[in-house]
């Protein structure tokens, strides 16, 4: 057993059960006659409730893990088990499932269609969900109910990429996977939009994974996974997590 599995296994005994059990994921991609070894064996857990920040550069891996936790993959080898379902062996019909009733994203760039209104965008979401938040609910939560009739065009970066997180939180996501929200943003702004997620995570209980190359946003998690080169290299869990006044950017 590797020291990082070890770690992992003392974590999950101090933790409520695994929502995530990742084992042995590896996934390689075919670049013509190059193969890219994007994963090699990676064990995970991630727990219910939790915030957990991947830390890494470009290139070591954790896109592509948070990727397949959320259904957008599928690994090449190894297992990925959501709850009781079995995502590394599941159909595209039933990874669509998945992503539509389970998983909430929140990435870089905001992805709103320009010519509808923040509550619109939010919306989109609500219609497909099962049970939605209502969108002016959604967004009063990320502090926009005074902007919900405004178009994108009309809102700063920092509001917009809100506005996405009040989509992905709206349909009542039970993991919500954050592909460097904050990397578009200037600082002050992603000290924002971090505190939004925060709050998303205590006040609404949803299991948060945070994607950054910042080391200092790791004090705000729970625990910290450090990747390089398609391997975790180290875990490591938080005392007690930082409040954003106190991390040194």
């Amino acid at each position: 057993m590797t020291p990082v599995s070890e770690s992992l296994r003392a974590a999950a005994g101090t933790q409520r059960v695994p929502v995530f059990r990742a084992r042995g994921v590896s996934k390689v991609y075919d670049m013509g006659e190059v193969k890219v070894h994007a994963l090699k064996a990676v064990d995970l857990d991630l727990f219910q409730g939790e915030l957990l920040v991947l830390l890494g550069a470009s290139g070591s891996g954790k896109s592509t893990l948070l990727n397949i936790l959320g259904g957008l993959d599928v690994p090449t080898s190894g297992t990925v088990v959501y709850r009781d379902h079995d995502l590394s062996a599941a159909d595209e019909r039933e990874l669509t499932r998945y992503r539509r009733e389970h998983v909430g994203f929140v990435f870089q760039f905001y992805n709103l269609i320009p010519s509808l209104t923040a509550r619109e965008n939010v919306e989109l979401v609500t219609d497909i969900a099962r049970a939605p938040m209502p969108a002016t609910q959604a967004l009063d939560l990320v502090g926009l109910a005074d902007r919900m009739d405004h178009f994108p065009a009309q809102l700063s970066g920092g509001e917009q990429q809100r506005v996405a997180i009040a989509r992905a939180v709206a349909k009542r996501p039970d993991v919500l996977l954050c592909d460097e929200p904050t990397g578009a943003l200037d600082l002050e702004t992603g000290k924002r939009v971090l505190a939004v997620l925060e709050q998303v995570n205590r006040e609404v209980g949803t299991t948060i994974a945070i994607i950054t190359h910042n080391a200092a946003i790791g004090a705000l998690g729970d625990r910290v996974i450090r990747m390089s080169s398609g391997v975790i290299v180290e875990h490591v869990r938080n005392e007690r997590r930082a409040s954003l006044d106190e991390i040194q950017w």
